[in-house]
């Protein structure tokens, strides 16, 4: 009866936490590759919509007018990347688990900012500008959300002649 209690406890304390760990590395997978597809498929269809980041409009665009726009987006780290993360900061250097959760935002950010544009009959975005903050850290107790706040603005424009 003691063995058997025993491999139960060992089941729980072992095997249990390793099984949520690669349940939330899967899932995370996957919900990150939607999400890449889904930016891909929105990149496509807006490929034609101008978006520089000159600070000054080109001389060729004659301006009937303009509007700031913006575009947000907050995503959070899966645990089995926060948990990878937090090892990797014990020893120093990059930490690969961020970079696509990074460039998702961002991707993401330019997207809905352009959406927004596009919507509100605008023709093209100059000056655009990205800003990152750290929405929050996981505390020592595992509680709290790691996860970054992404803010793409610029300015809106309509063309009094399109392009020339």
């Amino acid at each position: 009866m003691d063995d058997l209690f025993e491999k139960l406890s060992m089941f729980a304390n072992f095997v249990w936490p390793l099984l949520l760990l690669v349940g939330a590395y899967l899932i995370g997978s996957i919900i990150e590759r939607r999400h890449f597809r889904s930016i891909q498929k929105r990149e496509r269809d807006l490929h034609d919509f101008p978006v520089v980041s000159f600070d000054t409009m080109p001389d060729d665009w004659r301006v009937s007018s303009s509007a700031m726009v913006t575009g947000s987006i907050v995503i959070s780290l899966d645990y089995f990347k926060r948990v990878i993360a937090g090892l990797r900061g014990l020893i120093g250097g990059r930490i690969k688990t961020y970079e696509p959760l990074l460039e998702r935002a961002r991707r993401e950010a330019l997207l809905r900012m352009t959406e927004s544009a596009r919507e509100q009959g605008y023709d093209a975005i100059f000056n655009v500008r990205l800003e990152t903050s750290r929405l929050a850290n996981a505390t020592r107790d595992g509680k709290g959300t790691a996860g970054v706040e992404m803010l793409a603005f610029g300015t809106a424009v309509k063309m009094a002649s399109r392009f020339g």
